[in-house]
This record gives structure tokens, C-alpha cells and sequence, in this order.
């Protein structure tokens, strides 16, 4: 046998065998994917927001608060308690509104959970557990203000919103007469509401109760009607991977025990008050997506 071939045949043994070995960690790799492999695996990244008083907000001392904290929470561990899995640890990842599907898609977050309304655009690109909870556009104005009741009440006041806000422009079709006043961001609204700059701060009504169990006493939620409706509806889902429908029907299943319980109830109580405007979800049901 000549030199070449006693160290070719080797390496060749050498290369097929690491390629396998390459292969066979691809494929362990792909079947450790997704929520349900990370919860068995004692570990999970969860994405909601970090400065919404009530609903995801990061304390000075690191930890998390707020109901889709709280809720996010509660899926996963019914999750693990439900296939006998120890409750995984959570690590938190901050998710804004803009960045939430591509954080999703890209596997840096097993699920959302942040004030993330269903509609018809975004489930093309993740799936939703849920809704878990109906909410509505509403006003936020200082207790002491009796004016302001509605819609109507808006005519030639000052409204606040942030830069963009699809609901400050949708009362601005509404109701000419509304002066729009942006902030960058809801904090900066509740403190020009709080100094009388502005009359009223809209956004979903969820929002708005964050702010008004913060600062207890000092303002109030008002339902925006038009024509004795709710201005807007506001479905809240859990958002996970396209097509993983196991892990959205365990979310479902999750959710369901979450309402049924009535945990969901005492949930919304500790964490945004009298909850006005917010109503239970039906989940699993998303028929809402076709009227």
C-alpha cells in the first residue's frame, strides 16, 4: 500500500465520522426546539414588555411584575406541571411592540406575552394562544375631572398619546375638534395629564389601568363609545412559532384552567385595579380574526 492511501483511507474514516457526528447534533438540535422542549428542559426565555406599570414592568431590584407577567408565568408551569416537569427557570427578555414576531421567529424567545393584540397581519408570521383577555380603547383622565365622559367630551380638548398611536388618530377621524398632543412615550402623557397640561391620555384600556393602580386616587379609566359600542376591540394572545401547535394548544389548555379557576380574575385585580374595560378571552377562539 503506497503512502498516500495508508493516511488517505484514515482521514476519509476520520471525515465521514465527524460529518455524522455533525449531522446526528443537527437533528438533537431540531428536536430540542420550541417551548414545550425548553420547559422540559428546566429553562425558558419569556418576552414581555419592561415599563407598562401593571402588565410588564422591570422593578429597581431586577425582578418582574405585572399581569402578562403574571400570566406568562402561569402558562409554563401549568405547562411542566401538567406532563410532570419541574417548573423551569425564566429568564425575561425585554420584547417592543415593533420587534416582537422577528424575536419569535428567530427563536430568541420562547413566548410573548406584552399587551399583544391578535390580528390577522401578525398571525401570518407567529401563532397566538389565546385571547386571554377582550379589552377596549379608553381614556385616562384625572379623578377630579367629570367633564370628560366619552368621546363627546373630547371636543376642543387636549388629548395624549404617544408619537404614531394609531388610537390618538382614530379619535382624531372621530372628532376633528381633538388637539393631539405626542409623547414618545405613555410615562411622559401621565405626567403632562398629572400637571394639567393635557386632558385625557389615550391607549387600550389595559394600559390605562396600569397607570391608574400606580397612582391610586389620582386618575380614572373612561370607555370610549361610539354609537354605544366600544370604540375598538383588543384581543390578547400569547405569541409563539409559527405552526407549533403543540405549544399553542398547551397554551390554550393553560389559559382555559387560568379562567376556569378564576385565577384570571384575581390576576387583574392585584395587578390593575377595578380593570375597567377588560373582560376574559376565550381561548382557542379566533373567529374574531374573519368579521
Amino acid at each position: 500500500m503506497s503512502t498516500f492511501t495508508r493516511f488517505a483511507l484514515p482521514a476519509a474514516v476520520a471525515l465521514s465520522a465527524t460529518l455524522l457526528t455533525a449531522c446526528g447534533d443537527s437533528s438533537d438540535s431540531a428536536a430540542g426546539d420550541g417551548l414545550l422542549a425548553h420547559i422540559e428542559a428546566g429553562q425558558v426565555t419569556l418576552g414581555t414588555k419592561f415599563d407598562q406599570p401593571g402588565l410588564g414592568l422591570r422593578e429597581g431590584d431586577g425582578s418582574m411584575s405585572g399581569l402578562d407577567v403574571d400570566i406568562a408565568t402561569y402558562v409554563v408551569n401549568h405547562i411542566a406541571d401538567a406532563n410532570g416537569w419541574e417548573k423551569p427557570e425564566i429568564e425575561w427578555r425585554e420584547t417592543p411592540s415593533a420587534q416582537r414576531e422577528t424575536l419569535i421567529e428567530n427563536g430568541e424567545v420562547d413566548l410573548i406575552a406584552a399587551t399583544y393584540s391578535i390580528n390577522a397581519s401578525r398571525a401570518e408570521s407567529v401563532n397566538f394562544g389565546g385571547p386571554y383577555l377582550l379589552t377596549h380603547q379608553a381614556l385616562l383622565v384625572q379623578n377630579a375631572n367629570n367633564d370628560i365622559r366619552g368621546l363627546e367630551g373630547l371636543d376642543g380638548k387636549i388629548l395624549c398619546s404617544v408619537t404614531g398611536s394609531t388610537p390618538a388618530q382614530k379619535v382624531k377621524e372621530a372628532l376633528p375638534t381633538v388637539q393631539l398632543q405626542e409623547y414618545d412615550t405613555y410615562s411622559s402623557c401621565v405626567e403632562a395629564l398629572s400637571q394639567g397640561n393635557v386632558d385625557a391620555l389615550t391607549t387600550d384600556a389595559t394600559i390605562l389601568n396600569g397607570y391608574a393602580a400606580q397612582n391610586k386616587g389620582k386618575f380614572k379609566v373612561v370607555e370610549l363609545e361610539k354609537d354605544g359600542k366600544p370604540f375598538t376591540d383588543e384581543y390578547y394572545g400569547v405569541g409563539v412559532k409559527k405552526d407549533d401547535a403543540a405549544a399553542t394548544d398547551a397554551i390554550n389548555a393553560a389559559l382555559k384552567e387560568l379562567h376556569s379557576s378564576g385565577e384570571f380574575d384575581k390576576l387583574v385585580s392585584a395587578n390593575l385595579g377595578a380593570g375597567e374595560a377588560i373582560d376574559p378571552g376565550t381561548p382557542g377562539d379566533l373567529s374574531f380574526l374573519n368579521s
